[in-house]
């Protein structure tokens, strides 16, 4: 109960509900929308909520979260065209039943499935990572540094393309976040007598370079024409799905959900690779898998149940053990040390109020998301037909104004210009952005506890490899940048 009360006062406040409501809003208009999600949304607030309370900041941020991460299927069912990366695979049926005139038969599988998603992963979230984060606290500098070298390693092996320019990225996220004061001993790296640079790089500049400047620049440059979209035809009868169709998937969506919430707890992966992973193997076990692809609801229930199930997947290691599941959670860890809080094990211990209140966020965010789509259906096809050379505009003004507001100099705007132009040349090179993201969240907790591990053994690096549970860490780290490489060929043998 010396919990409870507080999260709830905190919760339900009216000032948090609003906060909620707006952020949900924001957010399914940012996974509606081909190009955005809800990451650039997150991004784009997070300098804004500088002047909030930690537990109103969260709040706000995770309704634009769990709003993008469901509002993705929206211009996937409307277009054919995945909002965000989460909603690939809702395409393949979703939209041909757009077309055959079931437009909300599809949304509101969509609607339902992803609620259910994301609700219930949040519900298992907050009874699990209690008991991860009691597990974590006895793990030493040791282990953490090799459990933070497996999750830079594993989100290097799921890169597209070269896993060595995955690494390559990583590498350089680490050397990134190297600049500045060494955490240890104070010593004064890589700022090449520049002040601002004596503090760090800009974890906003950043991030809002990253997503948001390189978004603008990249998508805008190939944009022709705004998107055309028709209203849906159909009558609206509650979510215009049965309840006999919603009884002959309920081990779909068990299945796609444990998937969501197994993707989404490793980190890097997300749910951009759950909702593949779970259509496929709903196809696969299907008695009638040539029906997808041509506008079956059993693919909308397994894509949309399981890249909402990876919400609750990723906060897992991002309260418990300060690991970024994906990019969202990375962006969120950044904006906890920007209220300064501390990532990890012991913040269940120091605030265990605002662990809470990030969950119940995420769970009142998920309710007043099913409603705002639930009756706004009708609404929702206009949400695409916002015209991109206003949109875009208006996303780069919020982008120096927040850039601006995090230090008050104009140094910093000019770095989020550096990042923006420097994750154009990482794409044009084919570096994956999310290694260096990670690796430049992850940098200090690495380095730091390499360190502590050094100065703590009598041994020196001996004890990285002969306690156990920091070997196996690194196994699964080396094992994951030598396998896929491995594997490649043998397959060719």
């Amino acid at each position: 109960m010396g919990i409870f009360n507080p999260v709830v006062t905190s919760l339900f406040s009216p000032i948090s509900m609003i906060l909620m409501l707006g952020g949900s809003i924001m957010g399914i208009i940012f996974g509606a929308l081909p190009g955005l999600s809800g990451t650039i949304g997150v991004t784009l607030l997070l300098p804004l909520t500088f002047g909030m309370s930690p537990n109103l900041a969260i709040a706000l941020l995770i309704s634009v979260w769990v709003g993008g991460v469901s509002g993705g299927f929206i211009s996937a069912t409307l277009l054919g065209i995945p909002g965000t990366a989460s909603s690939v695979a809702t395409c393949f049926d979703a939209f041909p039943l757009s077309k055959q005139g079931k437009t909300t038969k599809a949304l509101g599988v969509g609607i339902l499935a992803s609620f259910i998603g994301t609700f219930l992963s949040a519900i298992i979230a907050m009874v699990l990572s209690p008991f991860i984060a009691k597990l974590a606290i006895k793990l030493g500098p040791w282990e953490i540094f090799s459990l933070c070298f497996s999750a830079i390693t594993l989100i290097v092996s799921m890169s597209k393309g070269n896993i060595f320019k995955g690494l390559a990225s990583a590498s350089i996220g680490l050397v990134f976040s190297s600049v500045g004061f060494a955490p240890v001993d104070a010593y004064n790296r890589f700022s090449f007598g520049n002040i601002y640079l004596s503090g760090g790089l800009n974890g906003v500049a950043l991030m809002l370079g990253l997503f948001a400047v390189y978004l603008i620049a990249m998508d805008y440059s190939k944009r022709s024409n705004d998107y055309v979209v028709e209203d849906p035809k159909d009558k609206i009868h509650g979510f215009g799905v049965t309840f006999k169709e919603i009884k002959n998937n309920i081990w779909n969506m068990i299945r796609s959900f444990a998937i969501g919430l197994w993707i989404g707890f490793l980190p890097g992966m997300g749910a951009g690779l759950s909702n593949l992973l779970a259509y496929s193997q709903a196809k696969n076990s299907s008695k009638y898998p040539e029906k997808f692809g041509k506008g079956c609801i059993d693919g909308v229930f397994a894509s949309e149940t399981s890249n909402n199930a990876a919400v609750g997947g990723a906060m897992i290691p991002m309260t418990s053990l300060g690991i970024p599941g994906d990019a969202t959670t990375a962006v969120l860890l950044g904006g906890l040390i920007l209220h300064g809080l501390q990532p990890g094990p012991l913040l269940f211990n120091n605030n265990p109020v605002f662990v809470y209140v990030m969950y119940g966020a995420t769970i009142i965010a998920a309710i007043m998301v099913l409603l705002l789509q639930f009756f706004g259906m009708r609404l929702l096809p206009k949400i695409l037909k916002i015209p991109y050379h206003y949109l875009y505009p208006t996303i780069l003004i919020l982008c120096f104004i927040g850039a601006f507001s995090e230090t008050n100099t104009l140094f910093n705007t000019g770095l989020m210009l550096f990042f923006g132009f420097f994750s154009i040349l990482m794409g044009w090179i084919g570096l994956p952005s999310t290694p260096f993201l990670m690796a430049f969240i992850l940098g200090p907790m690495l380095e730091v506890n390499l360190r502590r591990g050094i100065s703590y053994s009598t041994t020196g690096l001996a004890d990285f490899i002969t306690r156990p549970v920091s070997a196996l860490f690194l196994l699964v780290g080396i094992g994951s940048i030598i396998l896929p490489p491995l594997r490649r060929i043998f397959k060719r043998i």
